[in-house]
């Protein structure tokens, strides 16, 4: 976000000036112009070609004097805070700072991979898709441009299968096999995720990992690197067979092989463990602007079985960055089930009292910013991808 803001050397100045202007409009319109006229770091030339004025963002030393925190000490307290209002993160769990673990291959086959961890993958499924292209990472606030790319996986995104399920019962034995087969002979045919976890634990590779699978479709993240949008390119996709709502989502023998593949992967492409994420946290609807399209594991994801902090507790960047809201479908099925949308509606609602400006007023702006990377995402895709 540094690529934003003015020089720290000329923040006394901007922000001595700025507390004068009584009149909010002409405040935000002397703090763009000063955006505008000293974008600094690498983007800060091709910055200039853009209406950066469309979006803007308060002074560090304006923005912590708007909002009632105590007085910071320097800028990079300063820096720090406002870090702390636009990226937060998961608390109140000991694996919030989940280190990436070491995994290795330790056989491989034609059918099948072997870790280190345990993890046994079966390749018989094994299939391409489109290439995974190059994905832009887009500044927390500012103009709607990337401010980096990157061509490898970053995150994970959990899913359910949504598919039919049987008792898990011994005598149920062989339609539990049909069902599994069944599932992924069409998983194989859609190419909806990289990997799929069968009632028995089974781990079946669907999707290259080079490739993209047709897993998150219209989707927002964020971390402490940007926001990502549409999550195919950026993130793997790693489904559960099950359905939402179930009494027991998932089995045991499945939580333990979504432990060991989750290393697996975070030991492979270095995935934070805040990028571990379930496809309700991510989904959303353009057309109306609501998040939740998709609520599978919107609620009682095992993220702690599985070595993670609780990433429910992480506001949605689709609202706090982008504007988007929940409806009634969407609240009654997550319920009390994680508390990310409503702390990114409070994390909106103090962005909008240090611009001062009314909560619609600055959800239309955010808005505003996400049709325009979309548009642009949409003429690299028409030009091709990459």
């Amino acid at each position: 976000m540094a690529a934003y803001l003015p020089n720290f050397s000329e923040a006394a100045r901007i922000e001595s000036r700025a507390v004068r202007i009584s009149d909010p409009v002409k405040r935000l319109r002397y703090l763009r112009g000063e955006m505008v006229r000293r974008p600094v770091g690498p983007l800060a030339k091709k910055r200039r070609k853009f209406p950066a004025f469309r979006y803007f963002s308060v002074s560090l030393p304006l923005l912590a004097a708007l909002i009632p925190w105590p007085s910071p000490k320097g800028s990079a307290e300063i820096l720090q805070r406002e870090r702390e209002l636009l990226v937060p993160r998961a608390t109140g769990s000991p694996a919030s700072e989940a280190p990436v673990p070491r995994v290795w291959l330790v056989d491989h086959t034609e059918n099948t991979e072997v870790y280190s961890n345990g993890l046994r993958v079966d390749l018989t499924f094994l299939t391409s898709n489109r290439p995974r292209a190059r994905f832009s990472v887009y500044s927390l606030a500012g103009a709607a441009e990337p401010v980096k790319f990157g061509d490898a996986p970053v995150g994970i995104v959990y899913h359910t299968t949504e598919s039919l399920i049987e008792p898990f019962e011994e005598d149920e034995n062989r339609r539990l096999k049909q069902l599994g087969h069944n599932l992924l002979e069409v998983v194989r045919g859609e190419r909806a995720y990289h990997y799929v976890i069968d009632r028995f634990g089974r781990v079946f590779a669907v999707v290259r990992e080079s490739d993209a699978a047709n897993h998150a479709g219209n989707s927002v993240w964020a971390d402490s690197q940007g926001i990502y949008v549409n999550l195919n390119d950026s993130f793997l996709g790693v489904a559960f067979e099950a359905q939402t709502g179930e009494d027991e989502a998932v089995t045991p023998a499945q939580i333990h092989s979504a432990k060991v593949l989750t290393e697996a992967l975070r030991s492979r492409y270095g995935i934070a463990a805040e990028d571990c994420v379930t496809h309700a946290q991510v989904s959303v609807n353009p057309r109306n602007m609501h998040i939740g399209v998709h609520t599978d594991w919107a609620g009682d994801f095992p993220f702690a079985k599985l070595g993670l902090p609780d990433n429910y507790d992480i506001p949605l960047a689709s609202i706090y960055a982008f504007g988007f809201q929940s409806d009634e479908a969407y609240d009654r099925a997550v319920g009390m089930h994680f508390s990310g949308a409503a702390l990114a509606l409070e994390q909106m609602e103090k962005q909008a009292a240090a611009q001062q400006i009314s909560v619609a007023q600055y959800r239309a702006i955010l808005r505003h910013r996400f049709k325009d990377i979309a548009a642009e995402l949409q003429e690299r895709e028409n030009e091709g991808g990459n």
